[in-house]
């Protein structure tokens, strides 16, 4: 059995919690963003993130899309724990409110919750905020489920 049919065998909230375990490699995306999946549960996902030199805009200070690609993370993967084995989503529509500028070199946490799930959505928010919970940025997302095909 492929890696992929290993992966899509198991329920989304197996899924992830088998890749913070380190069963699976994370997506490069987390690379590229300097964040992990920390924790996982049905309807929740944490990761743990920290924008460094690599995340700038023209104007020296983090990019904003920075603070939306982690949002999108986390409420995505809040959508994932909720799937069942097959099930595969897509990000819709995605709402992000900053209410001030990300930090470089600083340890934040963004928390995405399902708000709901029906048999073909998933709605879900997030919170990035630091570790004395001042928040920098909101999102809310609607996430298309997509029904395995046989």
């Amino acid at each position: 059995m492929t890696i992929n049919a290993k992966i899509y065998a198991q329920s989304g909230i197996q899924q992830l919690k088998s890749m913070i375990a380190g069963n699976f490699p994370p997506p490069s995306m987390g690379l590229t963003m300097n964040m992990r999946l920390a924790d996982v549960d049905y309807g929740f996902a944490r990761f743990e993130v920290k924008a460094t030199e690599n995340h700038l805009n023209p104007m020296g200070g983090v990019h904003g899309g920075f603070a939306a690609t982690v949002l999108d993370s986390a409420t995505g993967c809040a959508v994932h724990s909720v799937l069942e084995p097959g099930e595969g989503y897509g990000t819709i529509d995605l709402n992000v409110k900053m209410m001030r500028p990300v930090p470089k070199n600083v340890k934040l946490v963004c928390e995405g919750r399902v708000l709901n799930r029906s048999k073909s959505l998933g709605v879900s928010e997030a919170k990035l905020v630091d570790e004395n919970g001042k928040l920098y940025a909101h999102a809310t997302c609607t996430c298309k489920i997509i029904a395995p095909t046989s």
